[in-house]
Parts: structure tokens; sequence; C-alpha cells
């Protein structure tokens, strides 16, 4: 029980919440802690809560806050501000770049589809608390297959080091900082420093930024 990553699920519909939570549970790793139907009454919840989970599960559409919107974004700042080292994973119905971009570069650490396997739920779940990032196969090549005519028409791309470009490479491959100071012969000190200089050259607020703003400017090469 103590080993097992703790989750939050904040999702409006009740039989999908409650088959999602069920999922969850039945996995030996995770254990649902938290859950909300709204989005606006969640850092409230959270302050009273002893425990917070590791990752937070938050679907897009969320009912309003009477004539206010608070959908999945809001949530997404909100928990960015409030709770820094939480993980986000976003739930949506919506396979778009525009939807992906616009989460990941508000702090949210991966996007996932609602039609997902239940496997793939699961290692989205572990990649974003293990590596920090989770973004699948298939809204790498949407990323890349819409992005490429805007790119022709272009801006100036951000100057990296050969070692930069080298552990860029990796982070996108979702490899942990531990595996690639092990490929690189350098050590983790090490690839946190220039993770976080690449973060900063980028603008990107986490890892999983970073692997969009790599696979929309083609600064890696994934396929």
């Amino acid at each position: 029980m103590e080993n097992r990553l703790l989750i939050g699920l904040v999702e409006d519909q009740l039989l999908f919440r409650e088959g999602l939570k069920g999922i969850l549970n039945g996995h030996g790793d995770l254990e649902v802690i938290f859950e909300s139907s709204n989005g606006f009454s969640v850092i409230e919840k959270l302050k009273e809560c002893q425990t917070v989970p590791d990752v937070m599960l938050v679907d897009i559409s969320l009912p309003p806050n009477g004539n206010q919107e608070f959908n999945g974004l809001a949530v997404t700042n909100a928990l960015t501000r409030n709770y820094p080292d939480m993980k986000i994973l976003i739930l949506s119905v919506h396979d778009d770049e525009n939807f992906i971009s616009q989460f990941i570069a508000n702090g949210a650490h991966g996007y996932l589809i609602k039609d997902s396997h239940p496997n793939e739920v699961f290692e989205a779940i572990l990649s974003v608390f293990h590596k920090g990032a989770y973004i699948n196969e298939r809204t790498l090549m949407a990323l890349q297959n819409k992005t490429v005519k805007k790119l022709r028409s272009g801006s100036g791309f951000v100057k990296l080091t050969r070692r930069e470009a080298e552990i860029l490479q990796l982070v996108c491959q979702q490899y942990t900082a531990e595996e690639i100071g092990k490929k690189l012969f350098i050590s983790v000190k090490t690839v946190n420093g220039h993770r976080n200089n690449l973060l900063q050259k980028t603008g990107s607020k986490n890892v999983a930024g970073l692997v969009i703003y790599a696979v929309k400017n083609q600064l890696v090469q994934l396929f």
C-alpha cells in the first residue's frame, strides 16, 4: 500500500469516473484517493486533505461555477500554481493538436484520449510520475503532420549545443535522467542541468512541454 502512486480524478460524469476508479484501484501500483465532479472546488478540497495525489487525471469538459467557466484548462492552471510538484494527465474526447499543445503549454504533463486502452492509462500515469511526461505516438504523429507547413514559412529556432541536442533527443524518447546519464556517461546532476537549460531556452514549463516544442520545431527525429 505505501508504495502505491496516489491518484486523483476530476471528472463530472459519474459513470465514467466510477469505472475509471475501479480500473485504477485494480492496478497493484495505484490507488485513487481523491475525486471531484467539478473543477472549481478542487483546490479547496485538496487543502483539506492530509495527503494529496501524486498524479491528477483531469477532464477537459467540466461544469461552470455559476456563470463562470471552470474547465480542465482552469484546473490545470490552478494545480500548477498551488501544487507544482503534482503531475497532471489530461483526459479528453478531442484528439486535436491545438488542444494538446494548449494544455501542455499550460503545465500538463500528458494528454490521453478517453477511448485509450486501460494499459495505456497505466503506462501514462507511471510515465508522467517517473519521467515527467507522457506523449504517445498518435500525439507525436499529429504534431509532426500538422506543423510542417507552418515551420517551412517559419521562425527561427533556439541554438542548442551538441550535448543539449543529445539530451533533448533522449528526453523526447522518454528516457529518465538516470538512463540518460548512463547512456552518455555523465552524472544525473549534469543531465538535470542541461535539461533545465533546455526548459529555459524553449520556454517550456516541464518535460512534456519540451517534447512538444522539439517535435513542432523538428529538433528531434522520433520515427
